[in-house]
């Protein structure tokens, strides 16, 4: 939380020098634009860069491998188009990361279920694993489609660890 207070007090403090620069300096019309749209776009930079430290859902894709810890379904009504949130834990050469991270996905049928049944096994205490794998599709620009690269998402029952024999 700290760092995120230091962030803001610093775009403050560049803020402030900006518009003292453009009140008080000689600088031509063409410079002082410059700035600032220079700090308008560090603004939205910062801001999507500042989601995943304040907590919010990334619309990252997500990893390849991954352990399902808990999935919230908001289904498509009259507030809008319906989102699937999903809390997971990245797998890295076979073992958990430190930290689990939640991720926001467009709203399906299919996934819905998938979690849904995936949530249902994990209550009765039943571990889950799921795999992210890209969907074949239109290349482009993934910056200019919401929720970024579309993925297929498969979800199954963690395999029960063998014991070494005594």
């Amino acid at each position: 939380m700290t760092s995120t207070i230091t962030l803001l007090w610093l775009y403050v403090a560049l803020v402030f020098v900006a518009a003292l620069a453009l009140a008080f300096s000689h600088w031509g019309r063409g410079l002082k634009g410059a700035l600032v749209l220079a700090v308008t776009c560090l603004y939205f930079v910062a801001n999507s860069q500042l989601e995943g430290v304040w907590g919010w859902p990334s619309r990252d894709a997500m990893p390849e491998r991954f352990v399902l810890l808990a999935a919230v379904i908001e289904e498509p009504g009259k507030t809008g188009s319906g989102a699937l949130y999903v809390w997971v834990n990245a797998l890295e050469n076979g073992k958990p990361v430190a930290e689990p991270r939640a991720y926001r996905l467009p709203y399906s049928k299919d996934l819905h279920a998938l979690l849904d049944e995936g949530m249902k096994k994990v209550r009765q205490g039943v571990s889950q694993i799921g795999t992210a794998e890209p969907k074949v599709g239109p290349k482009g620009f993934s910056w200019l489609r919401p929720g970024g690269e579309q993925q297929n998402i498969k979800i199954r029952d963690l395999p029960v660890p063998q014991l070494p024999e005594k």
